[in-house]
């Protein structure tokens, strides 16, 4: 197998679109990450034949006990996918420190934590793909979303100040910034509310796990050694700047 990808939040959803995309495309060896269903993970190595570890993005220590570990069992960490991510929704009103504070730990702070794992260890062999999983609502922002949608902006603005300081060192750093894809997650929102949001859409429809897989299998890609400090917005047209 080619380079070792680890990618958060892998084993469902996106996540998992990514996972064997890279696997299949780029001949990675993949390792994904998840943060507490056991035996959603197994089914996921069942039907994949695609390592797990199991792991808080959002906690210091465990990643980077759990990356020295994946580099220990499969080879230097190369390909990062930062795509876990968690919704605390409500008005600020209504909104707990807490609601605010696991979004902005997880969403965010799961970004600088991988990175610091892995980002020397690229500097030193010369070559490195990071990849930061934004959204649509961190650009456009959304009712109800403070704590999501400034994490997600702040993605955004992290890939392109880390980009800056990898360029010379062969490290590129990219965001994609997904609109409504049709996942769990946004399964989960009230089927009149999916409606209006549908109706918002140019193309017409939500957005299919794989279409984002295709875009970091690109970023990742040798084809991609130019794009760096980017966010590549993949949402039909619901929002252009």
């Amino acid at each position: 197998m080619g380079r070792v990808a680890i990618v958060t939040g892998g084993t469902r959803g996106i996540g998992r679109a990514i996972c064997e995309r890279l696997r299949e495309e780029r001949d990675c060896t993949v390792v994904a990450n998840y943060a507490g269903n056991d035996e959603a993970a197994r089914k996921f190595t069942e039907e994949t034949g695609i390592a797990t570890v199991k792991f808080d993005v959002g906690d210091y220590e465990a990643v980077q006990n759990a990356c020295k570990q994946v580099e220990d069992d499969h080879g230097p960490i190369e390909i990062v996918v930062n795509n876990a991510g968690i919704t605390r929704d409500g008005t600020l009103l209504r909104m707990s420190y807490d609601d605010w504070d696991a979004v902005m730990r997880t969403n965010l702070g799961g970004c600088f934590n991988m990175a610091k794992a892995t980002f020397a260890g690229m500097k030193d062999r010369g070559w490195g793909r990071i990849v930061n999983i934004g959204s649509i609502n961190g650009q456009a922002g959304q009712y109800g979303q403070v704590n999501y949608a400034a994490a997600k902006s702040g993605i955004h603005g992290f890939t392109k100040a880390l980009a800056q300081e990898g360029a010379r060192f062969g490290i590129t750093v990219n965001a994609i910034a997904p609109g409504y894809i049709d996942t769990d997650m946004v399964a989960a929102v009230p089927e009149p509310v999916l409606e209006k949001i549908v109706a918002k859409i140019p193309v017409g429809r939500l957005g299919k796990a794989s279409e984002i897989a295709r875009g970091v299998s690109f970023l990742v890609s040798d084809q991609a050694e130019f794009v760096t400090g980017s966010t590549m917005s993949i949402n039909g047209g619901q929002h252009m700047y």
